[in-house]
């Protein structure tokens, strides 16, 4: 009897080598995906020519023309015209000379990278706003054909951006949004909306009525009881919804690429367009990519905790 107590195990508990299988296949596709990410950085501190040498070189000697390049737009000129110039004064300014150029001016890089900055978190609080009021609506009110009301916001996601493209566009230059920041902040609340909704109203419907109507015999309105008692405890799954929403308006390319050109033009659809000398940049445009991959990676360490909470709230039930 005592070998059998100790020779049984667990039907929950993993064993050891399922531990190990799991750990390895775990660390085996971080590990792929990793690459892609490590190839773009190095490619971002390569020179132009190293980044395009075949075979690929894996030991280089490290350069900032990428990131010069990035931030700086350049103008060919004569030998004799830069022997002329006073000397350089950054490194900017010396990697431009040594390929016979001058800096000119600052590149577009920037003013781009902050419309993504804008445009991003605006759509993310304002459908994150608008998805916690209509999903606790939906939560905790008969409200009259609410299956179908569901069905025809969540609708909204299964559409391709490509089929309602055109209508958009035409819509957007007859009232005046193409090419705002305003406009695209409003179209890309409109597409997280649904996504915000779905997701919102099942944190809400985890939490207890019992709680605001506690509240309310207290003296709370409706209102307060929503202020104070349901946002705090469902400020999990916003923060779960908000870096979902944060990363579609972050990433999107397609109506990016239709409905901006100039002055709220993203950083996804300016940073393939980054041309250098006889040809494409690449140092440029991995540099760009490693610098715009920052913010949202940065969002979502910070906020991993409520994430991974997020992701199984509701899932065990005590």
């Amino acid at each position: 009897m005592s070998q059998g107590i100790r020779t049984a195990h667990s039907v929950v508990e993993p064993t050891n080598t399922a531990k190990f299988v799991a750990a390895t296949l775990v660390a085996l596709y971080a590990l792929i995906t990793l690459v892609p990410l490590l190839w773009i950085g190095l490619t971002s501190i390569k020179s132009p020519t190293d980044s395009i040498s075949y075979p690929p070189k894996l030991f280089f000697a490290p350069s900032t023309v990428g990131f010069c390049n990035l931030f700086t737009t350049r103008s060919r000129q004569t030998p004799e015209y830069i022997a002329s110039l006073p000397p350089a004064d950054n490194a900017c300014e010396r990697n431009a000379r040594e390929n016979n150029m001058v800096v000119v001016s600052r590149s577009n890089y920037v003013p781009r990278f902050i419309n993504s900055l804008i445009i991003a978190i605006g759509s993310t609080v304002l459908s994150v706003g608008l998805g916690v009021m209509a999903a606790y609506a939906f939560s905790r009110f008969k409200v009259p054909g609410k299956d179908d009301l569901l069905f025809f916001i969540l609708s909204t996601r299964m559409m391709p951006p490509i089929a309602v493209a055109i209508p958009i566009y035409l819509m957007y230059r007859q009232l005046g949004l193409s090419d705002t920041r305003m406009g695209m902040i409003l179209l890309y609340s409109a597409v997280n909306v649904s996504l915000a909704v779905w997701l919102l109203k099942g944190f809400i419907d985890e939490i207890p009525r019992e709680y605001e109507e506690a509240a309310m015999v207290d003296g709370y309105t409706r209102l307060q009881a929503f202020r104070k008692v349901v946002l705090p405890q469902a400020t999990t799954g916003i923060v779960a919804t908000a870096i979902f929403c944060m990363i579609f308006a972050w990433n999107e390319y397609a109506f990016a690429v239709l409905l901006t050109s100039g002055e709220a033009q993203t950083a996804p659809p300016f940073i393939p367009i980054i041309i250098g000398e006889g040809g494409q940049d690449w140092p440029a445009v991995a540099a760009g990519t490693m610098l715009f991959l920052l913010p949202i990676l940065i969002f979502t360490v910070l906020l991993r905790k409520h994430l991974l909470r997020g992701i199984t709230f509701g899932a065990v039930r005590k």
